[in-house]
């Protein structure tokens, strides 16, 4: 329970953490998006003082040259020199235009409304600049000479364009002073910003050391637990392993067991009827030859000579099929074994056009067997596998192996497969579903294995085929 709750503990501070660090990038994040706004809105202000400077030097340039023009054609009296006069009024109105956009542009109120006034003010001196510079040029024009009035009017410019000057430069004084309060406003921003992300850094790499130990400390839990459990399954598959060893074990006494007690039951069957039987041919002798030879009592003691022998073939057949035979060893391959039987069989295979898959160990050793008893006990289950199997369209696959110090023989089709009834009454006498078998030819085989010392098993599914499995001792 205490490991559970410590547990928990330290999950709810890894949790802690990842929150903090989650705010921590959610802060910085919202920092880094106020500063860019406030680098935006600089970058605005600049753009806009920048373009309202130029917007004044170019009205100021303009009327300079207006009036220098001017004067040079009072001076010279020569036209040509008024020819900058002609456009500098065009170029000064759609200048304060641009300029006047320009003040409507800018962010802080009362800076704004401060320069909307004088620039309304500009506009006014402006007009009347050029009103003056009109009437100067009206007066030379009319007299061809300087006359007093027009000295006065030059007196009147000089103080119109002080002005001008002075409130122009007004403007830019002010735009610079507004660009360098938003310079100090964004530094002390800034200065915040850094304090801000060396503080969350901080804490971020504090929370990094944290979640390292925390990952190390949990890393090794998990290892440790992983080992355990490894070493859990480990024995596991051991037991498994066991427990499956010792269940084939038993299936192979209980098929030795079986195959014993069915021996026994076939020699008590054929002792019981053969006396009998022996009894019925010689009551048979005695009444034929007292009876004599007709066509009707022939017939019948025919009929009863051929029934009584077929009980004591099938008599002689089971207890052949069960009792263990003299072997008589001899060392070989038993892929050339396998070879031998398929050959035996070749008949049956081209009648229904089975193909045979091969997947023989090359290097597989020797096995000491009796050669011939062999090849039945192989050959019965190939025709059983083939015979089981659709014309056509059946494929016999042969697998040899070695496993665990044995060879291991498996005979698999692909044929309509036994269900489990059939599958625990396979190896029984007189056990079939051929419908002209005796039942006694995988009897027969499974007496030839036990013979040899070895296994016979059958795996089958209904629909799916049906795989014999025999395990041999190798030649010693």
């Amino acid at each position: 329970m205490k490991r559970i709750i410590d547990k928990l503990k330290i999950h709810n501070r890894i949790r802690v953490g990842y929150g903090t660090a989650f705010f921590l990038l959610l802060i910085s994040y919202l920092v880094t998006l106020l500063a860019n706004r406030q680098l935006l809105s600089q970058a605005e202000f600049v753009d806009h003082t920048n373009k309202t400077i130029t917007h004044l030097e170019r009205i100021m340039s303009d009327i300079k040259d207006g009036e220098t023009s001017v004067r040079g054609y009072m001076l010279m009296k020569d036209a040509r020199f008024l020819e900058p006069w002609y456009t500098s009024k065009s170029r000064v109105d759609s200048t304060y235009l641009l300029l006047k956009n320009e003040t409507a542009r800018i962010l802080r109120k009362e800076t704004a409304l401060i320069q909307q006034q004088r620039l309304d003010t500009l506009h006014q001196l402006i007009e009347e600049k050029f009103r003056l510079l009109r009437e100067g040029i009206d007066s030379f024009n009319s007299s061809n000479r300087l006359t007093g009035s027009m000295r006065l009017k030059a007196y009147e410019g000089k103080r119109n364009m002080d002005m001008i000057r002075r409130l122009i430069l007004r403007m830019q004084i002010t735009e610079n002073v507004s660009l360098d309060k938003l310079k100090n406003d964004v530094q002390s921003v800034f200065k915040w910003l850094n304090v801000i992300i060396v503080v969350s850094l901080v804490i971020a790499f504090l929370l990094l050391i944290f979640g390292f130990l925390m990952y190390m400390r949990e890393n090794k839990a998990r290892r440790e637990a992983d080992k355990k459990v490894q070493q859990y399954q480990e024995q596991l598959r051991e037991r498994i392993m066991e427990l499956r060893n010792v269940n084939k074990e038993l299936l192979q006494m209980r098929s030795i067991e079986k195959f014993a007690s069915t021996g026994r039951i076939a020699r008590t069957i054929a002792h019981e009827v053969r006396n009998p039987l022996t009894n019925i041919n010689l009551a048979m002798e005695q009444l034929k030859a007292e009876i004599g030879e007709g066509d009707d009592s022939t017939i019948l003691f025919e009929m009863v000579q051929r029934n009584s022998k077929r009980i004591n073939q099938l008599i002689t057949d089971l207890l052949n099929s069960t009792k263990f035979a003299e072997l008589s060893y001899g060392k070989t391959s038993v892929n050339t074994l396998v070879d031998e039987s398929l050959e035996l069989a070749k008949d049956r295979m081209v009648l229904y056009n089975t193909t045979v898959h091969k997947q023989y160990n090359p290097d597989i050793c020797d096995v000491a067997v009796d050669k011939e008893k062999m090849k039945i006990a192989f050959l019965n289950i190939i025709v059983n596998a083939i015979e089981a199997m659709e014309p056509g369209k059946g494929i016999l696959t042969i697998t040899t192996r070695a496993e665990h110090n044995k060879c291991i023989i498996e005979i698999a089709d692909n044929g309509s497969g036994m269900d489990k009834e059939s599958q625990g009454r396979l190896f029984e006498p007189y056990f079939t579903s051929k419908p002209k078998g005796n039942g006694l030819g995988l009897t027969n085989t499974q007496n030839i294995i036990l013979n040899h010392k070895g296994t016979i098993q059958a795996e089958s599914e209904k629909g799916k085929g049906t795989t014999f499995i025999i395990t041999l001792d190798f030649a010693v």
